[in-house]
Formats: structure tokens, C-alpha cells, sequence
């Protein structure tokens, strides 16, 4: 009977342990057989960068369905390292505010099961495993099963350039860059070359990170095809230290169909008859041109002659013309005409009337250079004449002693012989002689004095 009374006291102390181990609150389940009580929604491993934050989005439950919004006190914990809560040196925040030595901020309602926590200040000391508890008036557990992997890095994240949509020319795409912002409080400065003091806007993803992103819209042409598209993100650290930058580039590659199609000629100018010349067409496209075709012009229209890049004519007609055009996938592109002419498209009798018209304007040339110089003096010299005809000359005239018979002059005559005479002589012009030419209109006004 003392036997059977001891063991029945053994199995109900027993009982009262295992009561009492497994009430939700004592045990944490971590380490020992019990299973977790406690499950956390949070990513599995997270990376930081030195001297910046960190935004763990995490919610919680419990194994039992407790609810926890009528709870009176309700704190969250963070433990490095080991899930043990009874090593107080591994717990490093505690919302209660007795613990918090790593500069922690619970941001998360943990009524609505939200333990979403703000780590701040993170550097390359303090990358560690994380494990969350959560202390209630009915409830203390830890998630012991849900881990957290923090890896603290020195080196920024690199931008992705993502390019949406058709990459071929009049197609309109979106191009964005986004990089990764593991604390939306202070996000990443983002730029690029393709749009000037653009806007970054914040998007949470699926696993309750975020990503900050800049996007521009863009309709692509040929001159897009080869542009290097640079992105650069700069995160911001601790006070009074510069940011860190990364940068990302991209080359565009737009396809579209031929451009700037030429056909030249080699040699150039006029060859013999019967001489070869070569032909070569040009174009640029992408994809590349996949072929080339040769036309000639003739009176019914244009005539494809030949295909490839390069065509060889012998020239045995005085003039030819041609043109080449250019195929890839997208479409094609036709050159300008070229022209072909040998050295018997100019006729013998046209190369000697040319020369003969030469000949006579070096005869004639100088003929007609030497009449004007000839005609030129005898106008000066009419010039000289009309102007001299308008001056008027006076003159004193004396005419030399003559005596007169005395008996043929009267008294009268002798007094008019004492007397002044002024007289207007005119000399007539005579058109014959150049010397009277010169003196046909003077006005001559003399002084006749009589002796």
C-alpha cells in the first residue's frame, strides 16, 4: 500500500510539472522538447548597411490562437545569438524600455500582432541571429523557430535599371531604376542621365521590404540605339560622414530597320569605255542588313541587276544610273541615284565647239580692250574743249603806228582816232581744224587803242 501511495504522489507531482511547463507564458519551447508556442512573418535573412538603419517588417501569432488586443501589457523582445531569455546577456531590446542597447524601436502595434521593429545605427559588429519573444500578462514566448539573419555590409547596394515594354524604334517603354532601401526613414537619393532632378518614390514589396524607384517614359528612335543609360544611388549613414554611392549602367539596344543608305562608286569621275568600276552600298540597322540589292534605271523603270553588298559594272554604255537598297527584318532602305559616265559622254563635236568659242574670246578679248582705251582720250579731250568754249577772255590789244593820208581823213575821224574803241570780237569756229576748235567759243572783249 506504501508503494502504490508513493507512486500515485510521484505521478501527480508529475502531472503539476508538466502543467505547469506547458502554460503558455512559462515555456518557450526553445531548446527542450517542447514545441515553439510563438511564430513570427519576417524574411529569414536581411542585409544592412554600415552606419544606416534598418526596417524589419515581422508579425506575429500564437501556436494557440491567442489573441492579444485586451492585453493589459504587451512587450516585445529581441535576443542575439540564443533563444534563451533567461540569459540576459544575449537580450539586447526590450519595448518596456529596460533593455536598449542596440538602439531599437518597436514601430509595430503588437495588439494587432505587428512587430515590426526600426534597427538603428547597425554596423559591422553586430551581425548576428535574431530571435523575437513576446511578454504578456498570459502569454511569454519566444519564435524560437523563425530566425533572423542580419548581415551588415560596408559597400552600398547596386541600382537596377529595368527597361518595361519593346525595345524597337516608335515603341514607347517605361525605364526605371530601383534600388533596394532597407530603411524607408532615410531612403536612397537616386539619379540618372535621363531625366534631371526626377523624383524617387517608395514601394513596399511582397516581403514587407522596400525598394526606392525612379521611372521615366520614353518613345524610342534609331538615335536611342547604343545610349548608356547611368544610375547612381546614394545612401545616407551616420551624421557628419559622406554618403556612400553606387552606380549602374546600362546600353540601350533599340532595334529598327535600315537608315542613311549610300551607294558610292570607285574610282570616282569618268573612266574609259569598257572600264570596270566597282559599286558599294552602306547602311546601318539592327539588327544588322541582311541583304543588299542592286537596281538599274531603265526607260520601262528601275530593273533589280544584282544582289550583295558590292556590284561590278563595265562600263560600255556612255550613261548608266543606279541605286542600292538595304534589308533587314524591320524593313528596308533605298539610297539615292548615282550616275555613271564614261569619257565618250561628251560628243567630239561639242569638246571642239567648246574649244572654238575658247579661241575666239582670246582673239576678241583684247580688240575690244584696246578700242575702249582709244575711245576714252577723245572724250576727255571734247569734255576739255566744251568747258573751255564757256570761259570768256579779255584781252588788251595794241595795234601798231599807221599813218593815214592826211588827206582822206577828216576832222572827225581824228577825233574818234583819240578815242577808246572797245569792240566784241567773235572768233567763228572752224570744225575742220583742231586749233580753231579749241578757240571757236571764246568771247574775246579788246582794248583797241588808236595812235
Amino acid at each position: 500500500m506504501s508503494l502504490m501511495a508513493a507512486l500515485c504522489v510521484n505521478m501527480v507531482t508529475v502531472n503539476m510539472l508538466l502543467s505547469v511547463f506547458f502554460l503558455s507564458g512559462v515555456s518557450s519551447g526553445c531548446g527542450s522538447i517542447t514545441p515553439a508556442a510563438l511564430f513570427i512573418d519576417a524574411p529569414k535573412e536581411m542585409e544592412a548597411l554600415s552606419g544606416s538603419c534598418l526596417l524589419i517588417p515581422c508579425n506575429f501569432r500564437a501556436k494557440d490562437g491567442t489573441q492579444f488586443g485586451s492585453s493589459r501589457e504587451i512587450y516585445g523582445v529581441w535576443i542575439k545569438n540564443y533563444p534563451r531569455f533567461s540569459n540576459k546577456d544575449n537580450v539586447i531590446f526590450n519595448s518596456s524600455g529596460s533593455v536598449n542597447s542596440y538602439k531599437m524601436q518597436m514601430t509595430g502595434n503588437l495588439r494587432e500582432q505587428n512587430c515590426t521593429t526600426l534597427f538603428s545605427d547597425l554596423d559591422k559588429s553586430k551581425p548576428n541571429k535574431y530571435f523575437f519573444r513576446i511578454e504578456s500578462e498570459h502569454f511569454r514566448a519566444t519564435a524560437c523557430d523563425d530566425p533572423l539573419q542580419i548581415t551588415v555590409r560596408d559597400s552600398p547596394w547596386s541600382p537596377r535599371i529595368n527597361i518595361s515594354g519593346e525595345v524597337k524604334e516608335k515603341k514607347s517603354v517605361t525605364i526605371s531604376c530601383s534600388a533596394f532601401t532597407s530603411c524607408p526613414h532615410s531612403p536612397p537619393q537616386l539619379t540618372w542621365n535621363l531625366q534631371q532632378n526626377s523624383h524617387s518614390q517608395i514601394e513596399e514589396n511582397t516581403d514587407g521590404t522596400f525598394t526606392s524607384k525612379i521611372q521615366q517614359s520614353i518613345t524610342l528612335s534609331d538615335s536611342h540605339d547604343g545610349f548608356n543609360i547611368s544610375c547612381s544611388a546614394t545612401y545616407s549613414v551616420d551624421e557628419g560622414k559622406p554618403g556612400k554611392t553606387k552606380e549602374t549602367q546600362q546600353t540601350l539596344s533599340v532595334t529598327y530597320a535600315p537608315k542613311e543608305t549610300s551607294a558610292s562608286i570607285s574610282p570616282s569621275g569618268l573612266v574609259s569605255a569598257g572600264s570596270w568600276v566597282n559599286l558599294t552600298c552602306s547602311s546601318r540597322a539592327n539588327p544588322p542588313v541582311s541583304s543588299f540589292s542592286w537596281f538599274l534605271k531603265t526607260k520601262d523603270g528601275s530593273m533589280k541587276v544584282a544582289e550583295g553588298q558590292f556590284y561590278t559594272v563595265n562600263m560600255t554604255n556612255m550613261t548608266e544610273s543606279y541605286y542600292c537598297e538595304a534589308t533587314n527584318i524591320l524593313g528596308h532602305n533605298r539610297s539615292s541615284w548615282i550616275h555613271l559616265k564614261n569619257e565618250e559622254s561628251f560628243p567630239l563635236s561639242t569638246i571642239l565647239a567648246v574649244t572654238v568659242s575658247l579661241v575666239v574670246v582670246l582673239i576678241f578679248l583684247p580688240l575690244c580692250v584696246c578700242r575702249l582705251k582709244r575711245k576714252n582720250p577723245t572724250q576727255q579731250q571734247t569734255q576739255n574743249q566744251t568747258g573751255e568754249e564757256e570761259e570768256i577772255h579779255y584781252g588788251d590789244i595794241k595795234f601798231s603806228d599807221r599813218r593815214a593820208a592826211p588827206s582822206s581823213v577828216s576832222e572827225q575821224d581824228s577825233r574818234q582816232q583819240q578815242e577808246t574803241v572797245y569792240a566784241r570780237i567773235q572768233v567763228s569756229k572752224a570744225e575742220s581744224s583742231s586749233e580753231q576748235s579749241a578757240e571757236g567759243l571764246q568771247d574775246l572783249y579788246a582794248q583797241v587803242n588808236k595812235k
